[in-house]
């Protein structure tokens, strides 16, 4: 269904965006701006697992939500690694090497589907703890601040993504080799 609750929710994600973006842009306090952000993308990567449990639970699944969740997630990834790279928070080389992974693959899985062969190219633990370590460096990147007067998350975050940055690298060349079989075998 293109709006069933569960879609609504992803769509929620795509449209929050732009919000997280101008709140950097607010004339409010660097701390007001970094917490208001933090809160954002939080509420909003939340709706990423609500609107999977949701859609289970209310048997609302659809071939367009199972499309539009990853993008949505993809956009809201790419588009806070941005802002952050923009802060100086983030170095570009970190987010090009995650959003080159998230361009890459994607597309391969799409050439994969086309070919029939995407079950080599499915959703792997990996790629899974990838996107959890992202979760979480981000918002402590978009904090960037000390919480309970002993936690620095812009040096955790900057820790935390660099681990995003080499599992994304591990995740895509896992899936890289899961594919090779099929790319070999079309090349023929």
């Amino acid at each position: 269904m293109f709006f069933n609750l569960p879609t609504l929710l992803t769509w929620a994600r795509i449209v929050a965006i732009p919000l997280i973006v101008a709140v950097f842009y607010l004339p409010l306090e660097g701390s007001t701006r970094n917490l208001i952000a933090t809160v954002l993308f939080v509420v909003f990567a939340l709706t990423d697992w609500l609107d999977g449990w949701l859609a289970r639970k209310l048997n609302q699944t659809s071939a367009f939500g199972a499309f539009l969740d990853p993008v949505a997630d993809k956009f809201l990834v790419c588009a806070s690694l941005l802002v952050l790279v923009q802060l100086d928070r983030v170095n570009a080389l970190v987010a090009l090497v995650i959003i080159g992974r998230e361009i890459a693959i994607s597309a391969l899985r799409e050439w994969m589907a086309q070919i029939g062969a995407s079950r080599s190219v499915a959703v792997h633990m990996l790629g899974k703890l990838k996107t959890t370590t992202q979760m979480i460096a981000i918002p402590f990147l978009l904090y960037d601040g000390v919480v309970l007067g002993r936690v620095d998350t812009r040096i955790w975050g900057t820790g935390l993504i660099y681990l995003a940055a080499v599992l994304t690298i591990w995740s895509m060349v896992y899936y890289l080799q899961k594919a090779l079989p099929e790319i070999r075998a079309k090349a023929r």
